[in-house]
């Protein structure tokens, strides 16, 4: 059995998605399925149910998940013991879509504290905030101010949101929309538990504008979204991060800010209640000069 092999296993278990695990771990899906295969071989145990519709954890795959995970903070506490003194490690869970703001704190930190080394973390906001509580990660921005087990959240910014459209669209030629120019569109968004918080502000921003939003495809990705969104024959539009809209290359896409008072998402930073780790002080110093909710309202 090798560590490896149980990163992956947990990778899969926290996505219930071979494609989005390997993505995740930067590496093809092959890989991913061929290790967890020889881990399920030297087990004797299927760990995952698989059919073309869904992964699921199997008996074996579920009273496993916590041995594998108590095994790898293990090994990284061990890693961590060799690399002590060698300068601070941050271990950063990161959000889909910070965008510019993230480049910010990586830059901020690197002339603050050049010897902290940064570990980013991808992650569900579940796992994340799990990871947190029992030490796997040092901090991790959360779309939530919301209070969860073990941790605390330090609230940091509100990230306004941009309506996502085809550039060739009558109302792309808008500078701002509001949510009720797009009830005629299909609403290509994420499923709920990928991303509770923003799929509920954006559906129910349509319901108070009257109209329910029309079903559009559900992509794995917001990559795959916008080019559905840019090529497709039927009108569609999707809700971004505009920090992230501020980074995007898509020709075919155009962002729009909505209206006031817009639609935007708090920004809180996961931190354990208890034994706040080293590098924490010096990563709320790089955060300080970050905009805050009235510098988006202004």
């Amino acid at each position: 059995m090798e560590l490896r092999q149980l990163s992956y296993f947990v990778t899969v278990a926290e996505e219930l998605h071979f494609g989005r695990a390997a993505d995740r771990l930067h590496i093809v899906q092959s890989a991913v399925s061929q290790q967890v295969r020889r881990l399920e071989r030297e087990l004797g145990a299927d760990l995952f149910d698989r059919s073309p519709r869904h992964v699921r954890l199997t008996g074996a795959g579920e009273r496993l998940l916590p041995e594998a995970r108590a095994v790898l903070a293990a090994a990284e506490r061990a890693r961590a013991a060799v690399r002590e003194g060698a300068g601070l490690r941050l271990r950063l869970g990161t959000s889909t879509g910070l965008g510019e703001y993230l480049d910010r704190v990586l830059g901020d930190l690197a002339v603050l504290a050049p010897e902290t080394a940064v570990q980013l973390v991808s992650a569900p906001t579940r796992d994340r905030l799990e990871q947190v509580a029992d030490g796997r990660l040092d901090a991790a921005f959360i779309r939530s101010l919301e209070p969860a087990p073990g941790v605390r959240i330090l609230p940091l910014w509100k990230d306004p949101l941009v309506a996502a459209l085809p550039a060739a669209h009558p109302l792309a030629r808008e500078t701002e929309l509001a949510i009720s120019d797009l009830a005629g569109l299909r609403l290509c968004i994420t499923a709920r538990r990928n991303n509770p918080a923003l799929v509920d502000l954006v559906v129910g921003a349509c319901h108070s504008a009257g109209f329910e939003p029309l079903p559009g495809p559900v992509s794995g990705s917001l990559q795959d979204t916008l080019a559905t969104i840019g090529a497709g024959p039927v009108p569609m539009w999707t809700a971004v991060y505009a920090a992230h809209a501020r980074v995007l290359l898509s020709p075919r896409v155009a962002f729009r800010p909505f209206r006031a008072p817009g639609l935007a998402l708090p920004i809180g930073l996961a931190v354990r209640r208890e034994t706040p780790p080293a590098a924490l002080e010096v990563l709320l110093k790089a955060l300080t000069p970050l905009p805050t909710s009235n510098d988006h309202e202004s």
